[in-house]
């Protein structure tokens, strides 16, 4: 084939188009005529805000989950510093209560001493202070444990009172501790005298449902006792020194058939809220040389 028959020219898929200078002047010209056309007629406004308002929802969707994820932060954090600040809250509920309740203790620990103070300086005899420091586990007795034992020379059958008056006798003694039964347990019984009448009884703590009063059992119904009187320790046992306050009688039952009266009295020491005591020496241990 001839060589001037061949056709040279590129095909479709190769051929550029406009030159790149040829472009460059159209988008120049077209760039000047908008920039003309927006000084003199404020188009930019207009078309900005319209495609502001026409992609406002898809950068709302775009912004959601960043919002989301700042609001549950928010939300967490939140929730730790209420709970932090809530602790807090507790805590100094807390200690406020421990504070009140130390405060309270106190007064009344310091009222006790003073009612002890009071009552020692009154007694024919010298006494030794101590704490209480429990009850006795028994539920069937009504006893109590001192920081007083054998070492701080503490023996069996000593006297024990608060500031008010006669609470019971040391009836078990160990090195540092001892225990004292109360006078309102049903197995203690403490003789008392009648101050306005001179009469003598047994006083008996009461069990079951009267417990923590006493009763003067024995008594005949022509007894010469009302209520209101006073009862005091008579010294008759050698346990107690006489006069020592022990009850107040609160009832007289008078019955004809059985021949005897039932009378009650209410303990003068606090048997169920003591916490400092009074011991003193049975009147057999002070009377030694």
């Amino acid at each position: 084939m001839p060589l001037g028959t061949i056709d040279r020219t590129p095909p479709p898929f190769f051929k550029q188009g406009a030159s790149a200078f040829s472009k460059w002047l159209v988008f120049s010209a077209l760039a000047l005529l908008l920039m003309v056309l927006d000084a003199r007629l404020q188009l930019s406004p207009t078309v900005r805000a319209t495609a502001a308002n026409a992609i406002y929802p898809l950068q709302w969707m775009a912004l959601q989950p960043l919002e989301i994820t700042g609001w549950i932060g928010n939300y967490f954090s939140s929730l730790r510093a209420a709970q932090e600040e809530a602790q807090l809250a507790r805590d100094e509920l807390t200690r406020q209560a421990q504070r009140a309740g130390l405060v309270e203790h106190l007064q009344r620990e310091n009222r006790e001493l003073r009612a002890l103070l009071a009552m020692s300086q009154t007694l024919p005899v010298e006494g030794q202070g101590a704490d209480v420091l429990f009850d006795s586990p028994d539920p069937y007795s009504r006893k109590v444990v001192i920081d007083r034992g054998i070492t701080h020379g503490i023996q069996p059958g000593s006297a024990v009172m608060d500031g008010f008056g006669v609470l019971g006798q040391v009836t078990r003694v160990y090195a540092l501790t001892a225990e004292v039964t109360l006078l309102t347990d049903q197995s203690l019984a403490v003789p008392v005298v009648n101050t306005r009448t001179g009469l003598r009884a047994l006083a008996f703590g009461l069990p079951g449902r009267e417990e923590g009063l006493l009763e003067l059992r024995y008594m005949a119904t022509t007894a010469d006792i009302e209520v209101g009187d006073l009862l005091t320790t008579s010294g008759v046992d050698g346990v107690y020194p006489p006069g020592l306050p022990v009850a107040r009688v609160t009832q007289v039952v008078r019955n004809s058939e059985s021949g005897f009266a039932r009378v009650e009295g209410e303990p003068l020491a606090r048997t169920d809220k003591v916490l400092q005591v009074l011991i003193l020496p049975s009147q057999a241990e002070s009377a030694r040389p």
